[in-house]
């Protein structure tokens, strides 16, 4: 019997809670419910690698307050089955005020290569798929007062339901940012937008779209940190672009967010930027990670009247996607009430305490330490429950009524701006495979760390393509120029496929030219000549315009010829392996360094 009913439980926690919590929607610069009151972050880190990278996901948990008091479940920013504001102002009335905090336990760290460098965790778990850690720690989180909880890291392929169900029943969102560590990510050195990364963005948000408690998808965190990194902007607003056109296609509304580090000269330009031109190629949600009020000493004119006034016109809503100084403890959070009074609420809409779980270093930003099923909070914990819990809810300005910013206007490239607004194409793992069948010399290696190979397999293969007249620019991607090779969209392999390929016909098919330390091998079934295999790769190109609406992904089938050893490595296409993405970030590194050898020092192909 015990048995049967476990089995009826796992069934019913696996049926998401489909339309169970009350949605809100963005409407200019400001947050709203379905009642058309205005919407607060309050919210908490909740994952379990490590925090502050380019390449994570973000959660949210919400809450909601009835306009008379009486506690309730929360929405947050966005869920995927959002409703028009006509049919939301249709349900009844709710003042919400989103708190929360970062919840995320450490992934394993590597040294610390600077001071105040938080480094890139090489691995994480999944909090979303650890039903009795999530048991475990939401009574601590509604004790705590939030409503939201970032995370920074999920596994598209585990099985969500129980948590999700159980949060969802709690009336908690969620808020899932599209990147993975060490890999999955658009990089600051670099910078692609590919096929293997579009496919484990819409991987991600395919798994999590059957949960009503979705409430958006965040497609980076701290890629720009300084000058040199703003040439990455372009692939950040084509992934924003692309994640829209999806969503729209799923009539999904979740909010497509983007969190930023805090910086001068280029931080207030790529807020500008992101958020500049049509809606189609924007974010929703601009997240600032803000540590400058430190203890009781902070003020709003001191700490953060420079952001108020910088993004006060940006035409998006704004929020503080960390913030939690931690250089006075215990921490007295009193930056909470301003946050949330009057004179912030104008601009920001809420913010992510960090963090629920200590950090795996020094700088200890954990709220509370866990053995096994124990929780034991602290004094961190203790101070922002008081101040959380006694936030007053903002109401104005009311849906409609507000301002609804002014769009900005593009910043140009320059000294101080590296990034163009000509944005790279929409990446199509249909074309990439229709490459691979058209090359006689395809990609095949020996071992299955393939990662391992990239980096040398590009320099060498680059340096001889050149030494033969030939050029890598068809695998190319320039975020400052604006050129964008053919090939410069596919994953890694498709491209050294293609490399091998261009080589391989230089050289009048000669079969030592497809080898390659034996990590090529001749394809039969393609064609032979170079005009013939050039007009089929462009054929590959043509029946699909270069900015679309991307589909789901899937399985790509071996290609023809694949009994001669001419199929895809695993992990290569339609599939969102990290082995994959590992070796797109090395074949990047291969082609600046071949180029670097062609060009003397001049230009790099990122």
């Amino acid at each position: 019997m015990r048995g049967l009913l476990n089995a009826v439980l796992t069934v019913a926690l696996a049926v998401p809670f489909v339309n169970a919590l009350p949605k809100v929607s963005r409407s200019g610069k400001y947050l709203y419910d379905a009642s058309g009151a205005r919407f607060f972050i309050k919210a908490s880190l909740f994952s379990t690698s490590s925090y502050r990278s380019a390449r994570f996901f973000l959660v949210f948990f919400v809450n909601f307050v009835h306009n008379a008091g009486e506690q309730g479940p929360y929405p947050h920013a966005s869920d995927p089955r959002i409703l028009p504001a006509s049919v939301l102002l249709k349900h009844r009335q709710l003042t919400l005020n989103s708190q929360g905090i970062a919840y995320q336990e450490p992934g394993q760290l590597p040294a610390q290569t600077a001071e105040g460098d938080f480094p890139e965790p090489t691995t994480f778990t999944d909090p979303l798929s650890v039903a009795d850690a999530c048991d475990r720690d939401i009574p601590y989180l509604k004790q705590l007062g939030v409503n939201t909880v970032r995370v920074y890291s999920v596994d598209a392929s585990a099985d969500h339901s129980h948590c999700m169900s159980v949060l969802s029943g709690a009336g908690i969102y969620t808020l899932i940012d599209l990147s993975l560590p060490v890999n999955g990510s658009i990089t600051r050195v670099g910078p692609t937008w590919t096929s293997n990364l579009l496919n484990l963005y819409l991987g991600t948000i395919d798994a999590f779209l059957q949960y009503d408690n979705v409430l958006g998808f965040n497609i980076g965190n701290e890629i720009v940190k300084d000058t040199e990194s703003t040439v990455s902007a372009p692939f950040i607003k084509a992934a924003a672009r692309d994640v829209r056109a999806y969503l729209k296609s799923k009539s999904s509304s979740a909010l497509v967010g983007y969190s930023s580090t805090d910086g001068s000269g280029w931080r207030d330009p790529l807020a500008h930027y992101l958020t500049c031109e049509s809606d189609d190629t924007s974010i929703d949600l601009w997240g600032l990670n803000n540590y400058r009020w430190c203890g009781d000493s902070g003020s709003v004119a001191s700490s953060y009247q420079e952001s108020l006034t910088a993004f006060s016109d940006l035409p998006v809503a704004v929020y503080f996607s960390e913030y939690g100084c931690n250089t006075v403890t215990p921490r007295t959070w009193t930056e909470v009430p301003a946050l949330y009074g009057t004179e912030m609420s104008a601009v920001y809409s809420g913010g992510v305490a960090f963090s629920y779980f200590p950090t795996n270093d020094a700088k200890s930003f954990g709220m509370v330490t866990v053995d096994g099923n124990t929780v034991t909070t602290t004094a961190d914990f203790t101070n922002l429950a008081t101040q959380l819990t006694g936030v007053t809810t903002i109401t104005t300005p009311a849906q409609g009524s507000g301002s609804a910013g002014s769009v900005p206007a593009c910043p140009s490239v320059s000294a101080n701006w590296l990034g163009t607004t000509t944005l790279p194409p929409t990446p199509n793992q249909a074309e990439c495979d229709c490459v691979w069948k058209s090359s006689p010399c395809v990609f095949s290696p020996q071992t299955v760390n393939q990662s391992a190979l990239f980096s040398e397999l590009f320099a060498s293969g680059c340096t001889l393509l050149a030494s033969n007249g030939g050029s890598c620019d068809a695998i190319g991607q320039n975020g400052t120029t604006g050129v964008y090779g053919e090939i410069s969209s596919c994953d890694g392999p498709t491209k050294l496929t293609w490399l091998f390929s261009q080589f391989y016909l230089a050289t009048n098919n000669n079969a030592q030219s497809c080898s390659f330390a034996g990590n090529a091998t001749v394809n039969a079934a393609s064609p032979t000549t170079a005009s013939e295999v050039n007009a089929a790769v462009d054929a590959c190109f043509a029946a699909t315009p270069s900015v679309y609406t991307p589909v789901a992904p899937t399985t790509t089938l071996p290609p023809a010829g694949a009994s001669t050893g001419t199929s895809r490595p695993s992990g290569s296409s339609g599939s969102n392996g990290a082995a994959g993405l590992f070796a797109d970030r090395l074949a990047i590194v291969g082609v600046m360094v071949a180029t670097l050898c062609m060009l003397g020092g001049g230009a790099m192909l990122a």
